[in-house]
C-alpha cells in the first residue's frame, strides 16, 4: 500500500511537470514570465504544496526554469539545441568587386515604416531605453550647453567630458588606455569608415567574415575596394585555417571582424581563438578594425575580452558605439585607433570637423551618474528573453527543416531555411504581410546565403510578434509545398 502511494505521488508531481513543460514549449508561458506560485497551483489543482514542489524542482532539473530568491519560479531562456546550427560553407573565391548598395536601399526603406512587424531592423524597443534618465541628462547639460561658448565646435576628437567617462569604464578594453586613446565619431559605422581610409587603398583587398554585416559590404563597394570573404562557423567564428590560407595567396590590407556576438551569425569567438586570430594577423602584418558594438550586451556573466586587450603586438583599431544600447538617433560612437590615431584624427578633421557636443555631453552626464550600468542589467536581461522568445516561436511554428542560431549575446539570429527557399521572394511575401526580414543575400557578395534569413529581437515579445512569427512560418511552409 505504501509503495502504491509512493507510486502515486511520483506520478502526479512527474504529470505536473510535464504538463507545465509543454505550455513551456508552447508558449503559453513565456521567457521571463513567472510561473504560479505554489499556493496558486495547490488551489487549482487540489495537488499539495510538496508535489507541487518536486514538479518545479524537476523543471528546474530540465533547465526550464529558473527560482528567485522570495520571489518564486520563471521561465528560463533556452537557445541551446532548440534547432541544429546552420551550416557554415567551406569554399569562397577569390577577392571580388561588391554590388550590393541597390538590393540594399530597397530592403532598408522597410525599416521606417512603423506599421510593419520589425523583424529586420537591428535596434532596441523605444520602451527598452532609459528614456526618463537621458531626459534628465537633457535638461541637466542643456542649462549649461546654451551659456558661454556651448554653440562652438568642439574639439575634432571629442569631447573631454565624454572620452573620461569612456576610459573609466575600458578596464580590460586593451592595454593603459587613457582619455586621450579615444576618439568620439558618429557613430560605430562612421568610425569603421575612417579606419578603412586609414589602412586602404582603392583596390585593396579587405578580409571579412562570411556572411557578414551588410553596411560593410556597402562600404568596401562605395570605396572601391575588393572583399574576401572568409568561412565563418555560427558557433565559432571565422575559420583560422582559411584566414592563414588566404594571407599567404593575397596581399591583404585589413580585416574588420565582429566577433562578439557578430552581426547576423551571433557567435562569440572563444579567447583562444582570438589570441591565435591575432599571432596570425600579426605575423603577416595585418591590421584588424574591431566592430564591438554589441560587446556590452552578453547573457552570460562577463564582458567578452576585446581583441585590443590580447595581444599588445596586433594592430587593432577597436570601434564601438552606444547605438545598439542606449540611444540609437545620439550617433555616438568611440574609436581606439591605436597607431593610426594622428591620420584618422585629420581623415574625421577633413570631413567632418566635429561631432556635435551636445549629444556628447547628454551621453557624458548619463555615464557619470552611473544611469549606464544599471540600465545595462536591465537591458541585458530583456534581450536574452526576446532572443529565446523568438527562438522558442520560430521552434513552433517554422518546418522542422529549419536551422538557427543560439547567441549568447546581442539580439540577432540566423536561419537557414529549406533549399527551395528564395529569401529575396521571401521577403517580397513577407513584406505583403508587413513582416519586414533581412534576406540573407545581402549580408554576402558571394550570392550564397540565398535560403538565409536574419531576424531581429529587438522588441518587447508580445502576441503580436509571436502571430508575424507564425505567419512566417505559415509562408515558409507553403514555398516549400510549391
Amino acid at each position: 500500500m505504501l509503495q502504491t502511494a509512493g507510486s502515486n505521488r511520483t506520478y502526479r508531481y512527474m504529470s505536473l511537470a510535464n504538463e507545465l513543460e509543454n505550455k513551456i514549449s508552447a508558449g503559453q508561458y513565456k521567457v521571463g514570465e513567472k510561473l504560479p506560485s505554489l499556493r496558486e497551483l495547490h488551489a487549482q489543482t487540489g495537488l499539495s504544496i510538496t508535489t507541487i514542489n518536486q514538479a518545479y524542482i524537476e523543471l528546474e532539473n530540465r533547465g526550464l526554469i529558473m527560482p528567485r530568491e522570495k520571489s518564486g519560479f520563471y521561465v528560463k531562456p533556452l537557445l541551446n539545441d532548440l534547432l541544429p546550427l546552420p551550416s557554415s560553407h567551406k569554399r569562397f573565391g577569390a577577392p571580388r568587386k561588391v554590388s550590393i548598395n541597390s538590393l540594399v536601399e530597397s530592403i532598408h526603406a522597410s525599416i521606417h515604416d512603423k506599421d510593419i512587424l520589425p523583424f529586420g531592423a537591428a535596434l532596441p524597443g523605444t520602451e527598452l531605453l532609459p528614456l526618463k534618465q537621458l531626459n534628465q541628462s537633457a535638461k541637466t547639460v542643456m542649462g549649461k550647453y546654451f551659456k558661454g561658448d556651448g554653440l562652438n565646435y568642439g574639439p575634432p576628437d571629442g569631447a573631454p567630458e565624454l572620452k573620461r567617462q569612456i576610459a573609466t569604464r575600458t578596464i580590460g578594453y586593451g592595454h593603459h588606455i587613457e582619455e586621450d586613446d579615444i576618439i568620439i565619431t558618429n557613430g560605430c559605422m562612421d568610425a569603421i569608415q575612417l579606419c578603412l581610409r586609414a589602412i586602404s587603398s582603392p583596390g585593396d583587398v579587405i578580409i571579412t567574415e562570411s556572411p557578414t554585416f551588410t553596411c560593410y559590404l556597402q562600404l568596401i563597394e562605395d570605396m572601391g575596394l575588393l572583399a574576401l570573404e572568409l568561412p565563418t562557423s555560427p558557433s565559432a567564428g571565422i575559420d583560422l585555417v582559411s584566414l592563414e590560407n588566404s594571407l599567404k595567396k593575397h596581399k591583404v590590407a585589413g580585416c574588420i571582424l565582429n566577433h562578439s556576438f557578430q552581426n547576423p551569425l551571433g557567435f562569440r569567438m572563444s579567447e583562444d581563438s582570438k589570441m591565435r586570430l591575432l599571432e596570425i594577423l600579426t605575423r603577416h602584418k595585418v591590421p584588424v578594425i574591431e566592430d564591438d558594438i554589441y560587446g556590452d550586451l552578453y547573457f552570460g556573466n562577463s564582458r567578452p575580452a576585446s581583441l585590443a586587450s590580447c595581444n599588445e603586438k596586433a594592430t587593432v583599431l577597436y570601434c564601438s558605439s552606444f547605438s545598439k544600447s542606449l540611444a540609437p538617433d545620439l550617433r555616438v560612437g568611440w574609436m581606439l585607433p591605436g597607431k593610426f590615431k594622428e591620420k584618422i584624427k585629420r581623415l574625421k578633421f577633413n570631413s567632418s570637423i566635429a561631432c556635435p557636443k551636445l549629444n556628447q555631453l547628454i551621453i557624458a552626464d548619463f555615464l557619470q551618474n552611473g544611469h549606464y550600468e544599471r540600465h545595462l542589467r536591465k537591458y541585458r536581461n530583456a534581450m536574452k528573453n526576446q532572443v529565446s522568445n523568438t527562438a522558442r516561436a520560430i521552434a513552433r511554428y517554422f518546418p522542422e527543416d529549419t536551422k538557427l542560431t543560439a547567441p549568447d549575446g546581442g539580439y540577432v539570429l540566423w536561419l537557414e531555411l529549406n533549399k527551395k527557399i528564395d529569401s529575396i521572394e521571401l521577403y517580397s511575401m513577407a513584406r505583403e504581410e508587413n513582416i519586414f526580414i533581412i534576406p540573407g543575400g545581402i549580408c554576402t557578395s558571394t550570392g550564397k546565403y540565398k535560403n538565409c534569413i536574419r531576424i531581429s529581437c529587438g522588441n518587447p515579445w508580445n502576441d503580436r510578434l509571436e502571430h508575424g512569427i507564425r505567419q512566417l512560418g505559415k509562408i515558409i511552409k507553403k514555398m516549400v509545398a510549391r
